[in-house]
């Protein structure tokens, strides 16, 4: 029974899917992080925990009206309870608000897609919703002084417009490189600052894997972390400008998997695909020649990381096959 008569479209099922399998993983995280929080994590987790399974019933419920298999996702079975705490005090925060910043660019680019009324409500509630969380954790964050804030600049008191083509120019032997404008820094930062969570997480997370496989990929995953942020830091110190870092948020020294590495794996897939966004949308904006050139090459690797983990989730059949368009050559036969 579909809502007034209107199907959901292929790009809506697809959406709805996908947030599927993302909110259902989200859950079985928090649900570790909120088994070790401290008392004053604890509301931030579980304030996104409930909606996360509010938005995972609504999604069912449309299943079931449309007539679709609910997807299987992630369960019980994908969380071990009882294992010791995995990451030190505060990267569970430092995590939500990495996540919250790729739930705000899934959903805000769901909402695009989405035709439905009551489909396209969900999808501005669920970015509303992931806004208002990196809002809190980013506040919390600053108040425990373990978040860098990006570097200040003086304010501009005239408008200026480029007059000369070697404003695009990267590294030259022959001329200094002008100091990097404020676009560029703040997409520098973003991909550091992200990376420098992704690469807690992988470190974490190879010490856990129990597949042989799924650990060197993983540790793969922690050197192409480095090898961005390093590379990406580069761009910043030429400007004198230092990287950002913290102190906080690290792995413990546990050996015991809290997640399945089907978990795990998908966990680190959602990254790199985010990871290869923001590299695109880095390099887009920049109008230094070098720095594009820079993020085009670690594209090229981070999508060859994505396609190898890829093919371990294929080959341990982890990967949940997302609904497919009818088959009108085999049905023809």
């Amino acid at each position: 029974m579909t809502l007034n008569g209107i199907p959901i479209t292929s790009s809506e099922l697809a959406n709805l899917w996908m947030a599927y399998q993302e909110k259902t993983m989200i859950m079985r995280i928090l649900e570790h992080f909120i088994e070790h929080a401290e008392n004053d994590e604890r509301q931030l987790l579980q304030t996104h925990y409930d909606g996360a399974s509010t938005t995972i019933e609504i999604i069912k419920e449309i299943f079931k009206q449309e007539g679709a298999v609910i997807p299987l996702g992630f369960t019980e079975e994908d969380i071990h309870k009882g294992a010791p705490k995995l990451f030190d005090y505060l990267f569970n925060i430092m995590y939500l608000h990495m996540m919250t910043k790729v739930e705000m660019s899934l959903y805000s680019l769901f909402c695009g897609m989405s035709y439905r009324k009551d489909i396209n409500d969900l999808f501005i509630h669920l970015t509303a919703e992931s806004e208002v969380i990196n809002r809190d954790t980013t506040q919390f964050l600053l108040e425990k002084g373990v978040l860098v804030r990006p570097a200040y600049v003086s304010m501009p008191k005239e408008v200026h417009f480029v007059q000369d083509t070697n404003y695009r120019s990267g590294f030259n032997l022959l001329q200094e490189q002008r100091s990097l404008n404020t676009i560029e820094v703040s997409l520098i930062h973003h991909a550091i600052e992200t990376n420098l969570v992704g690469m807690q997480l992988m470190i974490g997370f190879a010490q856990v894997a129990s597949n042989e496989d799924v650990q060197d990929y993983l540790v793969k995953g922690m050197k192409l972390s480095r090898k961005i942020e390093m590379d990406l830091g580069e761009f910043l110190r030429q400007s004198f400008i230092e990287p950002p870092a913290t102190h906080a948020g690290k792995a413990t020294a546990s050996k015991i998997a809290p997640f399945s590495d089907k978990l795990m794996l998908y966990n680190t897939s959602l990254l790199t695909t985010f990871g290869l966004g923001s590299n695109a949308l880095g390099g887009a904006f920049s109008l230094l020649n070098d720095l594009p050139a820079k993020m085009a090459l670690l594209a090229a690797e981070i999508f060859r990381f994505a396609h190898q983990g890829g093919k371990i989730m294929i080959q341990n059949g982890w990967m949940e096959e997302p609904p497919q368009v009818e088959d009108r050559t085999e049905l023809t036969k």
